[in-house]
This record gives C-alpha cells, sequence and structure tokens, in this order.
C-alpha cells in the first residue's frame, strides 16, 4: 500500500503543481493515507491511477469562503479574470454548478485575439477583372467573353495575398456554435446578453466564408503549422473545445476540461468591481493595479543594487480632496481577528497582519491629496459580514498623523457571497464619513 501511494504522489506532482498544491504520505501505523494541502488556487486537475495510469481521479479545489457560484460572480465582474484551462487530460468528472457561458468567455476572448493574428496566406485566385493581372485565360476571354462584347471582363489567375479561408471557416462554425448556446442562457444575466453582442461582432468579422466545422486532422495540421504564437495555439484551443462540447471540470459525472484560478487574483478583480461601484457613488478616477495603472518605480542608486523595484497598490480612487487606497489580501486574518483577540492570536498571523499594515501605509506615500484614506480589505464569510454589519463592526478605523496630514486606516472586509452594489454601500457610507 505504501509503495502505491508514493507511486501515486510521483506521477500527480506535475499535476498537482498546477493547483500550487503539496502532497504527503502519512502512517498512523495502522494504515496510509495522503495529506494534500492547497494554498490560494482553486480549480481542477485530474489524477493518475497508480494501477492503470490512466487519469481515473480527479482533484477538485474549492474557494476557502463561501460564494453564490463562479460563474454569477464572474458575470457580476465583467470578466476582470477567467479560470485559465490547463493543457492537460481530460478529468472523468465535470460541475454543473460552472454554467456553459463560462467556458464560451474564455473561447470568445481566444477567438478575438486569434482573428487580430490571423495568418495570412498567398492563394491562387481566379477572377474576371477589367485589366490583366497575372496569367489571363486567353481561350476563355476569347471564345466567351469577346463573343458577348466584354471586352472589359478579362479572366485572370493570379496569387493573391489573403486571410486563410479555412480557418476563418472553422472560425465562423465555432463563433456559430457558440452564439446558438448562449442564445439559449439569456435569462442568466446582462453578461450574457454582453457576450451575445461580442459574439455577434466578431462573426461580422468572417462572413464572407461560410461556416465549416474542422475535422481532427486540420486541427493538427494548424497546431503544428508554421505559426505557432501562443494566440494561435489558444485560438485553435478553443475552435477544439466547442468541436468537441467540452466544458469546465468539476463536481458531476461529465467529464471536462481542467482550469486554475488564482484566488488573490480573483479577490483583487472583486475588489475592483466593489470600487466601481463606490466610483460612481462618490466620484473620482479610479486606477487599478492589475492594469498597470498604480506603477510608482522605486529609483535606486546605483540602479543595479536594491530588491523590490516599484509600489504596486490594487486600487486607488482620487478625488479633488481626498485619495483613496485600497489593498486586498485573500487571507483569514479577518476572521482570525473576529473570532480572537489579538494577544490569542498566532503570531505568525499577527507578524503578516503587520506586513500588510505596513505595506498600505507606504502606498500612502503616493497620495498627495488633504485627505488620505488607505484599506485593508480581507474575505470572509457571508455570515460574518452579516453579523458584523448587523453590530456596526465591519469597518475598525484608526489615524496616523504625518506631520500635516492625516492619515486614515481602515480595516474592513469583502464577502464574495453578496452583492457588489450591497457591499460597495457600506463602504460609501464608511468613506463619506468624517474623521473623529
Amino acid at each position: 500500500m505504501s509503495r502505491l501511494a508514493g507511486q501515486f504522489i510521483t506521477q500527480n506532482r506535475p499535476y498537482l503543481r498546477q493547483l500550487d498544491t503539496d502532497i504527503e504520505q502519512r502512517y498512523n501505523g495502522t494504515s496510509v493515507s495522503l495529506e494534500i494541502k492547497a494554498r490560494t488556487c482553486i480549480g481542477a486537475v485530474p489524477l493518475l491511477s497508480p494501477t492503470t495510469g490512466r487519469a481515473d481521479y480527479g482533484l477538485v479545489v474549492k474557494p476557502r469562503f463561501d460564494w453564490q457560484g463562479l460563474g454569477p460572480m464572474l458575470g457580476d465582474m465583467g470578466w476582470r479574470i477567467i479560470p485559465a484551462p490547463l493543457a492537460l487530460p481530460m478529468l472523468p468528472r465535470s460541475d454543473r454548478k460552472i454554467p456553459a457561458w463560462v467556458l464560451s468567455t474564455i473561447v470568445l476572448f481566444r477567438v478575438q485575439a486569434l482573428l487580430k493574428q490571423l495568418e495570412r496566406r498567398f492563394e491562387i485566385t481566379e477572377e474576371d477583372r477589367s485589366a490583366p493581372k497575372g496569367s489571363v485565360n486567353w481561350t476563355s476571354y476569347a471564345t466567351k467573353q469577346i463573343p458577348r462584347g466584354g471586352f472589359l471582363t478579362v479572366p485572370c489567375r493570379f496569387p493573391d495575398l489573403r486571410d486563410d479561408r479555412r480557418l476563418k471557416s472553422a472560425i465562423r462554425f465555432t463563433l456559430q456554435k457558440q452564439l446558438a448556446g448562449l442564445e439559449g442562457q439569456r435569462t442568466s444575466g446582462v453578461f450574457v446578453l454582453k457576450l451575445i453582442e461580442l459574439c455577434a461582432g466578431l462573426l461580422d468579422r468572417v462572413r464572407d466564408v461560410p461556416a465549416s466545422e474542422p475535422g481532427p486532422r486540420e486541427l493538427e495540421f494548424w497546431l503544428r503549422g508554421s505559426l505557432k504564437t501562443d494566440t494561435f495555439r489558444d485560438g485553435i484551443q478553443a475552435v477544439e473545445w466547442t468541436v468537441e462540447d467540452r466544458g469546465l471540470a468539476g463536481l458531476s459525472d461529465l467529464s471536462g476540461l481542467p482550469w486554475a484560478m488564482s484566488m488573490e487574483q480573483f479577490f483583487e478583480a472583486w475588489t475592483e468591481t466593489v470600487l466601481v461601484d463606490v466610483a460612481r457613488r462618490i466620484g473620482g478616477v479610479l486606477r487599478t493595479g492589475r492594469q498597470r495603472q498604480t506603477v510608482a518605480p522605486l529609483s535606486w542608486d546605483p540602479p543595479y543594487t536594491g530588491s523590490q523595484r516599484s509600489l504596486v497598490p490594487d486600487l486607488m480612487l482620487e478625488r479633488a480632496d481626498s485619495t483613496i487606497i485600497i489593498d486586498a489580501k485573500y487571507k483569514e486574518h479577518w476572521e482570525e481577528l473576529q473570532t480572537h483577540r489579538w494577544s490569542n492570536i498566532g503570531e505568525e498571523i499577527r507578524e503578516r497582519h503587520r506586513a500588510d499594515l505596513l505595506q498600505v501605509l507606504a502606498y500612502a506615500n503616493l497620495a498627495t491629496t488633504p485627505r488620505i484614506i488607505v484599506c485593508l480589505a480581507y474575505p470572509c464569510t457571508r455570515s460574518t459580514w452579516a453579523s458584523l454589519q448587523e453590530r456596526g463592526r465591519l469597518f475598525h478605523r484608526a489615524t496616523l498623523r504625518a506631520g500635516d496630514r492625516m492619515i486614515e486606516i481602515v480595516l474592513t472586509a469583502f464577502p464574495m457571497g453578496v452583492a457588489s452594489s450591497e457591499v460597495a454601500e457600506g463602504l460609501t457610507h464608511e468613506l463619506r464619513r468624517e474623521p473623529s
């Protein structure tokens, strides 16, 4: 048994690494067990059987904090982040809770990028032209055009630089199939309507070719062709998923694609969604670290020394009289702070929280407005958020005098099982409140 467990670990360690998980073998004197430790990545990967060598098993890592499901949250967030499919064998199970439009989002964005970089090649074209080009079919011209008086209709044959029409036909097939699937999901929300609009716009770019389903050999030929950029490969892969009707893997009894997503990036995108709503309520310009809009370079002397090269706050909401800086931390600190006294919290968590606080205070130096608010946002469960809101303990505030400036510090939690507008309403009220 121990030998099989060791073989299982050796075979599957590369797959588990895709989800940033560790696996160790345990023995309690009577039985052997496997302990898998997850960090901040969610998703689904196949696991190989040590007896058959096939992907007979699968590992699904869920978020630590409750939410209403991956699909609704991605829609609410406007696709600021999407799952990344992995180049691994198919899983034996798939999650019906992940709606089909989530994979459609990945497919459409990949096809959009593919169309922008579509391979162009010379094709031999036969066409009637008003002036000779390439080689002229004089026999046809003399026997068909001249007797009818078509002196300015010259049948020509010439090489012409055109888009890969066969590939465009496969893309049109993909888009039409995706559009048909999205049409049946209109009731899922406004985000599906936006996807339908995107899909229709992409279809307009390939209206000049008929739709044609590509075969396995054709897909393999494209993947092995001369143009092997990541964008091209990703686009062909999206076409392949559509042809084979694949979905993202999870927990039901259908096969699916392995995938992964960083919950740190997801929580930052969720926080950004809330701040977009806040900006609409109180005004101001929102800049994001995700789009590299908040980068502040650090100048070392000499330049080749130093460690960190820049400060990158997650979010900065700038107004005429105030700057609000928010750093999203996907950690359990908020739950720990609400459950235990500071003196009873483990030293490791306390040290990490201190580091978070010092980091967001460093970001305060980037603001030049009279009022500066720095905020640490942690995730929490829906029940914790509701309890804190009811007791008026959702926000913890402190102030710090820095010369003639006053820096306001806010600690709060953003639940992922509550509508972003509801979270934004409470945050807006807190940010409008003057310090005591």
